[in-house]
Parts: C-alpha cells; sequence; structure tokens
C-alpha cells in the first residue's frame, strides 16, 4: 500500500517509532480523545448509558482508513471533521442516542490540540527510555575515563591536557539538561468550544447542574492529561515549550555525534561507534567502516531547529480567537520533532552504551603538541626564572621567543623542541630536570576535571545511575 516509511528521513524510518506518531497514529489520538469525551459526559449523566461502551466499540469494530481521511479532511481544513463523522455514523448504526453525545459542544481544534497531545505524551514515554539509556552509557564512560588523558581542543587547535572522562560528563550534561526541560513539560486538554467562550459546554453542562471546567478536568483524567486552567487556542505555548524540549536533545545528541564524526576518523583514531552487521558499509568501497549512527543523529540535529523555528512562527502569528494557517503549519512541525528526536536518541543510546574508546590513539595525539600544552602552566613558573635582571617583560619575551621557535619544528617534534629550548634557557639550579619534567607532565595540569565530573553527577541524579560519584 503507498505510504511515506522515512525512506529519505533514515533517521526517523525505524517502524515502532514512526507508529507512534505516523497518520494511523494521529487517527487513534482522536478517537481516544473522542471516546474519552463521550465516556466523560456519560458519567455526569449528560449522555445515555452504555454511549461510552457504543463508542469504544465503534473505534475497535470500525474502519478508520488514514487516507481516505486524509483526502476528506481537506473540505474542512482539518481531519477531526471526517474522523468525527464517520465516528458518529458506526456509533449510530449500534445505539442512535449515544451517537448525540460523539463531539458535543466540542470544536475541530479542541479535539486535535487534545489528541496532538496525548499522541506526543506517549511519544516522549517512548522516547524518555532511550534518554535513560543514553545517559547511563555516557555516565558510565564518564566513570571508566575518568583518568584517561586526551588533548582538549579549542577552534579546532589543541589546546590544553584534558581526559575524556570529562568530555563524556559534559556530553552527559548536556543530555540530562535537554531531558529535565522534557520533564517539565505539561501535555494539557485543549478546551473552549467554537471561540474559546466555552458557550456550547456552558448549556450542557448545566443540563447537569456542573459546568464545563469540571468536565474538562475529569476530560485530562480520563486521558491521563494536564487540566488547563483555560483555553488555549492561540496561546501556544504548550507546544513551543514541547518543541523547544525537543529540539533541546536534538541538540544535545547531534554534539556527541559530531565530536564522535571527528574523533572516529582515521586520523585521529581515538573513537569508533559499536560495529553490527550490515551497519556503515559503503555501496563502492569494502573497506569502508562509516559512523552512520552519528550521521544519522547529526542529520536530526541539523533539521530540529528548523521544525522548532515553525511552532514559533506559527505562535506568533496566531489571530483572533482561532488562528488559520498558524494552527495548521504546527501539526506536521510538531510530528517531525517528535520522529526526529525519537530516531536521534535511539541511535545515540546504542552510541553511548557501544562506544569504542582508544586511550592510547589519545595520548599520541597529546603527544603531537608535547610540552607545548603545557605552555599556560610553565609560563608562571619559569618567565620570572628566565628575566635574567631585564624584569618579568624580558622573562616573558625570551618565553615567547622558545615558544615560536617550538612551533616552527615540524608536527609531532614540536613538544619536545619546547622542552629542550626550556632547559637550555633555564638553569638546572634554578630548576632540575625533575622539577621541569613535573611541570610537563599533562597529567599535572587537569585542573578541576575531576571536581567537574562529580558536579555534572550531582546535577542531575535522577539520571546519573548508582556509582557514578567520585567524591
Amino acid at each position: 500500500m503507498p505510504g511515506t516509511f522515512g525512506l529519505l528521513s533514515p533517521a526517523t524510518a525505524d517502524p515502532q517509532l514512526r507508529s507512534l506518531t505516523d497518520d494511523d497514529a494521529v487517527v487513534a489520538a482522536v478517537l481516544a480523545v473522542e471516546s474519552a469525551w463521550v465516556a466523560v459526559l456519560e458519567n455526569a449523566g449528560l449522555a445515555p448509558a452504555g454511549s461510552a461502551a457504543s463508542v469504544q466499540e465503534a473505534v475497535r469494530e470500525g474502519s478508520f482508513d488514514a487516507a481516505e481521511l486524509a483526502a476528506a479532511g481537506q473540505g474542512g481544513g482539518n481531519p477531526v471533521i471526517p474522523i468525527v463523522a464517520r465516528l458518529r455514523t458506526l456509533v449510530a448504526g449500534r445505539n442512535a442516542p449515544a451517537a448525540a453525545a460523539v463531539h458535543a459542544s466540542l470544536t475541530s481544534q479542541d479535539v486535535l490540540d487534545t489528541a496532538l497531545m496525548w499522541l506526543a505524551r506517549r511519544a516522549v514515554a517512548a522516547l524518555r527510555e532511550d534518554v535513560a539509556g543514553a545517559a547511563a552509557g555516557l555516565a558510565g564512560l564518564a566513570k571508566s575515563h575518568l583518568d584517561t588523558l586526551q588533548v582538549a581542543r579549542t577552534l579546532t587547535q589543541q589546546s590544553l591536557p584534558s581526559t575524556f572522562g570529562l568530555k563524556a560528563a559534559q556530553w552527559f550534561h548536556g543530555l540530562a539538561s535537554a531531558a529535565a526541560r522534557l520533564d517539565a513539560i505539561e501535555f494539557p486538554v485543549q478546551f473552549g468550544g467554537a471561540s474559546g467562550t466555552l458557550a456550547a459546554g456552558s448549556v450542557l453542562a448545566a443540563s447537569a447542574g456542573t459546568d464545563p471546567f469540571t468536565l474538562a478536568d475529569s476530560w485530562a483524567r480520563e486521558l491521563g492529561l494536564a487540566a488547563a486552567p483555560a483555553p488555549w487556542h492561540t496561546n501556544r505555548a504548550a507546544v513551543t515549550a514541547l518543541g523547544d524540549a525537543l529540539a533541546s536533545l536534538c541538540d544535545a545528541a547531534g554534539k556527541v555525534a559530531n565530536d564522535v564524526l571527528l574523533l572516529s576518523r582515521p586520523e585521529f583514531g581515538e573513537l569508533a561507534e559499536p560495529r553490527a552487521a550490515g551497519r556503515g558499509v559503503s555501496s563502492a568501497m569494502p573497506q569502508k567502516q562509516n559512523p552512520v549512527l552519528s550521521v544519522l543523529v547529526r542529520s536530526a540535529a541539523l533539521a530540529a531547529p528548523h521544525h522548532a523555528a515553525q511552532l514559533h512562527l506559527a505562535a506568533a502569528l496566531s489571530v483572533d480567537e482561532r488562528p488559520g494557517g498558524a494552527w495548521h503549519s504546527e501539526w506536521a512541525a510538531l510530528l517531525s520533532l517528535l520522529q526526529l528526536a525519537g530516531g536521534a536518541l535511539a541511535a545515540l543510546r546504542e552510541v553511548a552504551c557501544g562506544l569504542q574508546v582508544f586511550p592510547a590513539a589519545m595520548r599520541r595525539n597529546l603527544g603531537l603538541s608535547g610540552a607545548l600544552l603545557l605552555s599556560e602552566a610553565v609560563s608562571a613558573a619559569v618567565v620570572p626564572l628566565l628575566s635574567d635582571g631585564g624584569g618579568s617583560a624580558g622573562g616573558r619575551e625570551l618565553f615567547q621567543a622558545a615558544v615560536d621557535r617550538a612551533l616552527a619544528a615540524p608536527a609531532g617534534d614540536q613538544g619536545a623542541e619546547f622542552a629542550r629550548l626550556l632547559r637550555d634557557a633555564v638553569p638546572r639550579h634554578a630548576l632540575s630536570d625533575a622539577g621541569l619534567d613535573a611541570l610537563l607532565d599533562p597529567a599535572g595540569y587537569l585542573g578541576e576535571s575531576r571536581a567537574i565530573v562529580t558536579r555534572i553527577f550531582a546535577a542531575h541524579p535522577q539520571w546519573a545511575p548508582e556509582g557514578t560519584s567520585h567524591e
């Protein structure tokens, strides 16, 4: 059967992921929302006994073809209208009085906004499992490689000694911070009726001695969603907050992927993705082992911000009491963000839990600059010893001259040349060989790397597995 399966979006092509966000999932969400509303009305005495069961039977046994409903939805500008029409017809065939309760006092936006919140909550619950798995994997890397030396790079150049444990902890920090934003999201029901006044809802509720706010709160409980203090037809903060949280997860995953892509180049050789049959292959070059998981994560991270921006654009251009066009442009953007975040986190989890780390390559690459990486630390100790009566300015000039001469040496020899120049320039009675070696030991200039890792884990205890504290 023709359909869209993610052929040109491999990061989102997982069938389980797409089943939570595809057209069939949207139809199911709308039906769940409509069914829950009838149950609320029946419980309040506003629908005949047995109405909810009749609706549930119609949903369970009826045919709701997403392709047909999509085509029919063009007539009214949204899919709720044909879905409701189909549902009423099916219910009427089983229980005519119950059909009148379907969609009673609701408007299409009430249903679709609520349905998308219901769908998003389910998708986020699945996504969160991958967040937890990825966070555990990154935390494990940080713990295992707390003292694994690795050169830090700034503006593409080697800068100072660091550790791979700190890098992995910063990956964890980014992911956990984004996950905290996701955990703060509420998924509210939408209610308001045709123009956000609850006019029809008030009339309906009054006949049972209640009010539409009470009905809406019951609807939220029935669906497992959050109650809303007021209709939010044109106040789209619930949607933009969710979009921003999803985009932030993609950002965090993208950072990890970018680093893995760089450090898995053969020229670096510090990392490698977990291998699996058929993954990373080339159609032309048998020797290739492409880091395809990180490629897919990066593709999702590059696409996500544009969808989040679309949600903000739609929110900013919502007009009147029900928006035209702007609201419609949200739907695909929100579903795309759920798909992209889900795909990115599933791939990230596999990377984090199976990443191959090569400490020897890290130490080799750190050695390319060698002693030069310690110039910041060495200058404080050595400049006073180089003053030769010329004051600190003269010492700094001599020290910089040694750095410049070392940089003129071939790559890979610069560190050794710098160490030799320092030894020649500084009298041994002022600084012994052992003292100079200690100054040039990269493991001795790691700052507060261990403390930073500990603080990161302490800041996110809900995502840090037991045993990741280093105090």
